[in-house]
């Protein structure tokens, strides 16, 4: 099948409809997280034309660009992240060793949903900024971006969650709660009423 990122959008739409496994929230999270990245990216873009010498814009630019190829490999490894876990759970109950494999199976697909985590938090604070630092005419294309990917770490952050529900001491729970705090909703919410 064809990579998430070559698919037409219906196309991808019609496969996370489809009663299938994947893709599911982790791609979908991902995906939408690439989304706001390219918004952040686009209004960079215009601050350097503008402004060829802006360093900070061309930062932005830059990393935001990325932060979008990132969050599309992140969203086509959680096309099969999520398998072992499935596997696991179809052992019979009485098969010996069958909790800790769940386990270690939830365990590994942790990192990628943690990973599309951390970028959409990253692309939310460069949002912020390039809201303010940019050309007012794209305010909302950057804002608009810095929601998405705010949503993506939400949805992410989920399924984090999800995978660590019986092992409430792993360090990325920390982690976790950390980003679940969202420091940059305010920078978001300031840069709309500049």
């Amino acid at each position: 099948m064809a990579a998430l990122a070559d698919r037409t959008v219906g196309q991808l739409l019609d496969d996370v409809a489809e009663r299938t496994p994947a893709p599911g929230g982790g791609s979908c999270s991902a995906t939408v997280c690439a989304l706001g990245a390219g918004l952040v990216e686009m209004a960079a873009a215009f601050a350097v034309a503008r402004d060829p010498d802006d360093a900070r814009a061309a930062e932005i630019h830059a990393r935001a660009a990325q932060l979008r190829a990132d969050a599309l490999a992140l969203a086509e490894e959680e096309l099969s992240v999520y398998a072992a876990v499935l596997e696991a759970m179809r052992l019979p109950r009485d098969t010996p060793g069958r909790a800790e494999r769940v386990d270690a199976a939830l365990s590994d697909a942790t990192d990628s949903p943690l990973a599309i985590a951390r970028a959409a938090g990253e692309i939310a604070a460069l949002a912020a900024e390039i809201a303010v630092l940019g050309n007012l005419h794209l305010r909302g294309d950057a804002l608009a971006g810095g929601l998405l990917a705010d949503g993506a770490c939400r949805a992410a952050l989920q399924l984090v969650a999800l995978n660590l529900s019986e092992s409430p001491d792993d360090p990325r729970q920390r982690e976790a709660r950390e980003l679940a705090q969202r420091p940059w909703m305010a920078a978001l919410s300031d840069a709309g009423d500049v």
